[in-house]
């Protein structure tokens, strides 16, 4: 199981954000990626990052 994370875990850090192109940090309690130069958290649900701005909650 352990391969599978480290699988998941690059495929997360291979992710840009979608509006600034910036490397996304990964939170794992939250569930999302956090770009901060947009100010934008992308959430990931079942497994599958959704990188739609719209779905994206504002940070402040």
């Amino acid at each position: 199981m352990s391969g599978e994370t480290k699988a998941d875990r690059r495929m997360l850090e291979a992710l840009v954000c979608p509006v600034t192109q910036a490397p996304l940090s990964y939170d794992a309690e939250a569930q999302e990626l956090i770009s901060k130069p947009a100010k934008l958290a992308f959430p990931i649900r079942g497994g599958i990052p959704v990188m739609l701005v719209d779905e994206a909650r504002r940070l402040d």
